[in-house]
């Protein structure tokens, strides 16, 4: 993909962010024309649901076509219900451990799985697994003829050593910890029903997305700007900026197979954790310390295989650091979802 034009050098408010994600890129637009059937969201109500949304609303629209884009969810938050009214999308309650309440949802033939559960594994492991595993089944159930792009993750690898470069798709799974092993059972359950109904799927395996509200980089960033130690158990990281995470997820429902095809979406860059604490403490004016010994290992994915069908990233890493030091310096709002990267036993 061509690097997005007219990049800004500093984002102000959660507009000019919003309005950035959701920018479609050429080949989504023309894929959108292409595309049969309407577009389903489960789980928009997370971090990256709405800017999902937004994205396929305005691919369309630039596409010239019509489809319904719906957005489904408890909407535990009022707020995002309406959100996704103004932004065009259609929402949908339902609660998908509801196996009574997915058999209403309309026959929509293009699914983006987002529902899942991390954060609070620990101590309430049978939620997690009920939502990482129980979910997936009962939506393989009601959307046995869809083709369904579901979000994993990169923990389903093992930790690996910088000298590997980063973990490929054919690589076995050696997930640490019951969050991870409940992710692997998430893919194993597509699989069967892949397999078992000829449902075709495509398997995400994204670390990490970033936001200038969330994520590895925005971390880092709020750390510093703290005066809190930077924690180095884990070196080094893969990341994406979400647009891009989100533009690439909505390319792969062309990639949907039976059994499911498996996709790395991370960003092309190995990034150290000191490199980037220093370039943004630079940036932030503010001095770096770090707590721990540097870690040996990390979740380190490749994504030549989604560069080589989408092309890199339109957003490169540089602007999202420079964009969430600023964003931070000037208060601007987190999400208060940390991400924990520097996890490496696998506890949430």
């Amino acid at each position: 993909m061509p690097m997005l034009d007219n990049l800004p050098k500093i984002l102000r408010t959660e507009a000019e962010v919003d309005e950035l994600m959701a920018r479609p890129s050429q080949a989504l637009i023309e894929m959108m024309g292409r595309l049969k059937g309407d577009i389903a969201i489960l789980g928009i109500a997370g971090k990256m649901g709405l800017s999902l949304g937004a994205l396929a609303v305005n691919a369309i629209r630039a596409a010239g076509v019509t489809k319904k884009v719906y957005g489904i969810s408890r909407f535990s938050d009022p707020a995002a219900f309406v959100s996704l009214e103004q932004a065009g999308i259609t929402p949908v309650r339902c609660d998908l451990l509801d196996r009574a309440a997915v058999s209403t949802l309309p026959k929509v033939l293009n699914i983006l799985f987002m529902a899942g559960r991390k954060f609070g594994t620990a101590g309430e492991e049978s939620l997690t697994w009920a939502m990482n595993t129980i979910v997936p089944a009962h939506v393989c159930e009601h959307f046995g003829e869809s083709r369904i792009v579901a979000f994993s993750t990169g923990c389903v690898y093992p930790l690996i050593p910088l000298e590997r470069v980063g973990c490929v798709e054919e690589d076995k799974p050696v997930p640490v910890g019951e969050y991870a092993q409940s992710c692997l059972g998430r893919e194993r359950t597509f699989e069967y029903y892949s397999r078992t109904n000829h449902t075709p799927v495509c398997l995400i395996r994204l670390n990490y997305a970033l936001d200038v509200r969330y994520g590895v980089i925005h971390d880092l960033a709020q750390t510093i700007w703290d005066g809190r130690p930077v924690n180095r158990t884990v070196g080094h990281f893969n990341a994406i900026w979400q647009g891009d995470a989100n533009t690439q997820a909505l390319l792969a429902l062309e990639l949907c197979a039976t059994p499911p095809a498996i996709l790395n979406l991370t960003g092309p860059e190995t990034v150290s954790v000191t490199a980037t604490a220093e370039t943004l403490s630079r940036l932030l004016n503010k001095k770096v310390t770090y707590a721990g010994e540097l870690g040996p290992t990390g979740y380190l994915n490749n994504a030549a295989l989604a560069h080589r069908l989408f092309g890199y990233p339109r957003v490169p890493l540089s602007h999202v650091i420079s964009w969430t030091a600023e964003w931070v310096k000037q208060g601007g709002r987190s999400l208060g979802k940390p991400t924990h990267f520097e996890v490496a036993d696998g506890k949430y």
